[in-house]
């Protein structure tokens, strides 16, 4: 029905049924993961803990005139970019 309604416009659905088809179908694997840059990722994470607990205490212990969070959040935010980037990629 719908071809018989395409050549009212003057179409020859049979060509465009040619180049419509679908000949061959290409599937990208993910990459595989690499267990060292994950360890890295991991070391990196244990690092930005430690690094955070240390600015906190340092911040409660001494007298500094801006909060703990405008260091720790960068931080933060970075590794999480940094994370996000490998694991999303394709």
């Amino acid at each position: 029905m719908l071809t018989n309604f395409l050549q009212l416009f003057g179409r020859n659905p049979d060509n465009e049924y040619e180049q419509a088809f679908v000949k061959e179908i290409i599937v990208r694997e993910k990459p595989a993961r690499d267990p060292r840059v994950e360890r890295i990722i991991v070391i990196g994470w244990v690092l930005i803990a430690f690094k955070s607990a240390f600015i906190w205490w340092a911040c409660a212990n001494y007298t500094v005139p801006f909060h703990p969070l405008w260091i720790i959040a960068p931080t933060v935010m970075f590794g999480l970019l940094c994370t996000a980037i490998y694991y999303g990629r394709r």
